[in-house]
């Protein structure tokens, strides 16, 4: 049953509580952390500058060290853009200032959307969804509308690959649909006789990302979106990974329906810490008559916001979207101009150089595919030295550098993801490699001891997350 049903079944004689507020004295609910005199340390301000600072310090970042983190795009971000999105004409603007008011910042949210238009090869762009996920999320809402819209009720289920980022099955699932995992070829890319043979009338689409989460690029992505349009099913593309496109290829021409883009990684903005994003979501001229509601759209004169989209599947966020975000995001491409394509081909080289430099140090499972923007190596070899990848990830802060994603994707055993991104030095990504080395060196009690450097030491890490300790004292 599809999401729209579902939510349909869920609203059935559902009636608001009725609230019945009134004032509560919270300090009974505080014990032993209420106090009357809260009792503050009394520093003065270089002590309190002395404090922070030292705490910034002991951080890692992009400002202060490589994030080699594969499939994150941790580059750098200029610090210009950050100027130009926390100008006060930006941050002050009320949401609900009537457009005339707005010009200057629905002209940025215009001018972005057509260049994501064109760097997608897509009909139309929606620039409201507030993440990747959320992207995925109008995705496929917009694919279930879609096939409701032609009466495909039978359409249940979601392809999706088995290296695929684990929030792409949760968001078909969410939408109703049936996952159904493709797996992965030798080569891996998607493999082609798994993929047909579940490729059926009951399927509505495909998710795939390309290049794909091993770092490799799916070959025969156009017969996919073809096979799959015979079938009356639509092909979806996670942009997680559109740094190794941009400027290059443009999705929309292989036959891609949908993608959302993530802001906050090709087109540089700092996403540490969870936030903030930014997922715009590209669509063909199949998917254009579904986009959210409002559409910024300019009729020579003045940019407004479209909300006369009839079968819009309406709005996914309140009002329009994160704008820090796009505002980095336009000046990025700007500063590139025509030469944006430098992005990706620069991406690429350092990843395979990368490559170059670790293939015999550390283990290829898929020696004969040529690398993208990122790489993924084994850490099975490590074991016969007496050492994990969990190890060496924890050896590498050490050393100064923030550690390679780790135990993903899933097909890969002891799989170390690392992307350099095309913001590193062939110099920087050469230290990483000595780390790397120097640390193979070692004996194994002592890597398994670190790190030492660190402001918190090697902890149990299943047992802080199935019964994590907080502390908390006013006094």
């Amino acid at each position: 049953m599809l999401i729209f049903e579902r939510a349909k079944d869920n609203a059935k004689g559902y009636k608001l509580p009725k609230l019945d507020v009134q004032e509560v004295d919270i300090s009974q609910y505080l014990g032993e952390y209420y106090r009357e005199d809260l009792n503050f340390p009394q520093v003065s301000e270089l002590e309190a500058v002395r404090h922070y600072t030292t705490l910034s310090q002991k951080n890692y970042a992009i400002d202060t060290t490589m994030v080699p983190l594969g499939s994150c795009t941790m580059k750098y971000n200029p610090k210009i853009n950050e100027e130009l999105a926390s100008k006060e004409e930006f941050l002050n603007i009320h949401p609900f200032l009537p457009e005339d008011y707005v010009q200057g910042t629905l002209k940025i949210m215009f001018e972005l959307k057509e260049f994501l238009k064109e760097l997608g090869g897509f009909a139309d762009v929606s620039l409201q969804p507030a993440a990747g996920a959320h992207g995925e999320f109008l995705g496929l809402l917009m694919i279930a509308a879609y096939h409701r819209d032609r009466g495909n009720i039978h359409k249940t289920k979601i392809l999706v690959p088995d290296s695929a980022h684990g929030t792409n099955p949760a968001s078909a699932s969410i939408c109703g649909f049936e996952v159904i995992t493709v797996r992965s070829g030798r080569d891996g890319q998607l493999d082609w006789e798994d993929f047909t043979k579940k490729l059926d009338d009951r399927v509505a689409g495909l998710m795939i990302t390309n290049p794909n989460t091993l770092g490799i690029f799916e070959n025969k992505i156009k017969e996919i979106a073809q096979l799959l349009h015979q079938k009356d099913a639509l092909l979806y593309m996670d942009g997680a990974n559109f740094n190794a496109l941009v400027g290059m290829a443009k999705p929309g021409k292989w036959g891609v329906d949908v993608m959302h883009f993530n802001l906050h990684k090709t087109f540089s903005t700092p996403h540490g810490g969870g936030g903030p994003g930014s997922g715009p979501v590209g669509v063909s001229e199949r998917l254009k008559p579904y986009i959210p509601v409002p559409q910024v759209e300019f009729d020579g004169k003045k940019y407004y916001l479209n909300w006369n989209i009839p079968k819009s599947v309406g709005k996914i966020l309140s009002f329009y979207g994160h704008v820090g975000v796009m505002i980095r995001a336009l000046a990025y491409i700007l500063s590139y101009g025509k030469e944006i394509d430098k992005v990706a081909k620069y991406a690429v080289l350092n990843a395979r150089y990368m490559h170059h430099l670790l293939k015999d140090t550390l283990y290829d499972p898929y020696p004969s595919s040529p690398k993208m923007h990122e790489v993924v190596f084994s850490g099975l070899p490590l074991q016969k030295i007496g050492i994990s990848t969990l190890d060496l990830a924890k050896a590498l802060l050490d050393k100064g550098f923030y550690a390679p994603t780790i135990y993903f994707p899933l097909v890969v055993k002891e799989a170390i993801m690392i992307e350099p991104t095309e913001t590193e030095s062939p110099q920087t990504i050469e230290c990483f490699v000595d780390a790397i080395r120097s640390i193979l060196q070692e004996e194994p009690e002592v890597t398994k001891a670190r790190p030492q450097k660190t402001a918190v030491g090697r902890i149990n890490e299943a047992q802080a997350n199935r019964k994590p300790v907080f502390r908390a004292s006013l006094a």
